[in-house]
């Protein structure tokens, strides 16, 4: 059999894992687990002679978040941006067009960022298995096997063999997530977890589309007909790609087609859907305790506590979760992890910063983060990587002072370029032009110290940019 295409989705916001994942930052790209991200777990298990070079569905926020992760792992893929977040649905649309674009029967696989798999070779196996029956013409979802009567997934009700021996069988249905009892007598009747991830034929999965969802096939394909390059990312058409139903592919078609199978995957497969998960997947102590990062434990049982920095200490209370990051703290019972995501609801209408931002924001250049503020200053550390450069910009209510610490920065001040080394410090005045590039072959790091009567990110005209974000 020919390889398969893999895609990668990796638009979400993954807010039921805030504090650590905020939109600015979402969890696929946190090493939530190991030391990698789940992005790049994922990314490295379909580094295998049994699948192409992928290609990863992204929003435009994303897209430098993604080349750089890709970039660490000295691996290679094609980068599609969505302009506007829709759901799974276009996004597998988009999947089945651009496979199409290379050959109609092209064998596709679709994963998630987020997930994590504890047995990488079990699912490539799976996928070889998948792919055979897709080829045939099935639509083959990955159906879980469950370890508990869990009420956090979808089922999935297997039917019979496609044939004699076969792995794969027809999907008789699609059932919603269940309370604990009906979840009991699902997993006692051998019913599956729905775990999202799907093996199609490319125009198979176009025939469907189009059948159930005009309009979305329609979008998908007009999106990438309208499509640009820029800096090596292919950029949908927004207009065309708007035009999507904001539908998941389930809803889409999954549930209606007749082309529907499934495979059993017993592979310790979790979605990572809230910090409950993440204490099972953690390693625990005789006591049932997870602790990532300086933390402390006493007298408890059955907690997570995991911290970005701050010393994190928990006395005398068991299944609770605590998250420290450098601007925020949760404290959760782990019963109530569904309710986080309604937590980030709420602090987004209060216009709580924390809601989707982190203390530490990546640019394409590297980061800065903030370290003191008041009414009238702004301090902040800044990190450019090696070879970049910031945009030409100039602000119009603040000055910047800018003190190197670490390698060299050449800056450019109106019409003159002076390089600052370690120790030393420039002065900008407020209207100046300016610019600053890391020439070196180390991190360039300084401290910013902003003066003025309004320090907000918006203050900013940008006259050249290396990476197009006026042009997103």
């Amino acid at each position: 059999m020919a390889k398969i295409l893999p895609i990668i989705m990796c638009g979400g916001a993954g807010t039921r894992m805030w504090p650590e994942s905020r939109d600015s930052f979402p969890k696929q790209f946190i090493s939530m687990l190991g030391r990698r991200s789940t992005f790049q777990t994922t990314m490295q298990t379909l580094a295998n002679p049994a699948f192409e070079a992928p290609i990863v569905i992204t929003n435009v926020d994303y897209r430098f978040l993604v080349a750089e992760q890709i970039r660490e792992l000295g691996l290679a893929a094609e980068i599609v941006l969505e302009p506007t977040r829709r759901d799974s649905g276009p996004a597998v649309a988009l999947a089945a067009a651009l496979a199409a674009g290379r050959a109609p029967d092209t064998v596709v696989a679709v994963f998630a960022a987020d997930h994590v798999v504890r047995d990488p070779a079990g699912l490539v196996a799976l996928c070889e298995k998948a792919g055979v029956a897709a080829a045939q013409g099935h639509i083959v979802t990955l159906g879980v096997t469950p370890t508990e009567p869990a009420t956090g997934y979808g089922y999935i009700r297997p039917g019979a063999p496609l044939a004699a021996g076969s792995d794969v069988s027809k999907l008789e249905a699609f059932i919603e997530k269940p309370n604990r009892a009906r979840a009991q007598e699902y997993v006692a009747a051998g019913f599956l977890w729905n775990s999202g991830n799907f093996i199609f034929r490319a125009d198979v999965m176009q025939g469907e589309i189009a059948k159930f969802e005009p309009a979305m096939a329609e979008a998908a394909q007009a999106a990438i007909a309208g499509a640009h390059r820029d800096l090596g990312f292919l950029v949908l058409e927004r207009e065309a790609f708007e035009r999507a139903p904001k539908k998941s592919i389930d809803y889409a078609v999954m549930e209606k087609t007749d082309k529907a199978a499934v495979i059993p995957a017993d592979i310790g497969w979790s979605d990572v859907g809230s910090w409950g998960a993440v204490w099972e997947l953690s390693p625990q102590d005789e006591n049932g305790n997870a602790v990532r990062g300086p933390g402390v434990v006493i007298e408890a049982k059955n907690t997570l506590v995991r911290s970005d920095g701050l010393l994190t200490a928990v006395v005398g209370v068991n299944d609770v979760i605590v998250v420290t990051t450098r601007d925020a703290v949760l404290v959760l019972g782990k019963e109530h992890g569904d309710k986080v995501k309604g937590l980030v609801d709420q602090l987004k209408k209060e216009g709580r910063r924390e809601a989707g931002e982190h203390k530490r924001v990546f640019r394409p250049w590297g980061y800065y983060q903030s370290i003191d503020e008041g009414q009238r200053h702004q301090v902040k550390r800044i990190v450019v990587k090696p070879g970049e450069r910031l945009s030409l910009q100039k602000h119009f209510h603040r000055a910047e002072h800018w003190i190197v610490v670490k390698g060299t920065a050449e800056v450019t001040r109106d019409d003159e370029v002076r390089f600052v080394h370690e120790n030393e410090s420039i002065y900008l005045p407020i209207g100046s032009k300016h610019r600053l590039t890391n020439p070196g072959k180390i991190d360039l790091e300084l401290i910013e110290v902003q003066t003025g009567s309004y320090l907000g990110e918006d203050d900013i005209v940008r006259f050249e940019d290396v990476y197009h974000r006026d042009a997103k």
